[in-house]
């Protein structure tokens, strides 16, 4: 297994553990945040389906215009807008060959100035492990919220994962 196929394999186990998480925030307290310089839970929500729909734009043009996207208005709307950035990343990572994993360079650019630039590769498990960490932020805002933390990768005190 290539590197690239192992990423395609992580990419789409980890996409309904991330979707079991935006479905457990309460839809009413999406302004919620623990502290005055958090993110709140709807920046939070978007900023990961915003990750994901950069990943197609890294593959498919090279470069990431990073603009910070405004925070999401509903649960089941954002829901919809990561499920399609999935969609989107997995059709485009089904397409893309090893060499341009490994060689083609992409640029992260925010305010129209390159912030870094990476291997394909290594822009796109970044952007994974960046996930991963908002995922868990994310996932400590739901029981303050009211909600119940799902399983993850085994169960929380409020889903036993079966």
């Amino acid at each position: 297994m290539t590197n690239r196929e192992y990423y395609l394999r992580r990419s789409i186990l980890e996409a309904p553990i991330l979707a079991k998480v935006f479905k457990a925030v309460p839809e009413g307290k999406l302004d919620y945040r623990p502290h005055p310089r958090s993110r709140s839970a709807a920046e939070l929500l978007s900023l990961m389906a915003y990750e994901l729909k950069t990943s197609s734009e890294a593959i498919e043009t090279g470069k990431i215009n990073w603009n910070e996207p405004p925070p999401a208005k509903s649960v089941n709307q954002i829901v919809e807008e990561l499920n399609k950035a999935q969609e989107e990343l997995e059709r485009r990572l089904k397409k893309l060959d090893d060499q341009t994993w490994e060689n083609k360079k992409v640029q992260l650019l925010a305010g129209g100035q390159v912030a870094f630039e990476e291997t394909l590769g290594e822009m796109l498990w970044t952007t994974h492990y960046d996930l991963i960490h908002h995922r868990g932020q994310l996932s400590t805002y739901i029981r303050p919220m009211g909600g119940k933390v799902p399983s993850i990768y085994g169960p929380s005190a409020d889903d036993m994962g079966m």
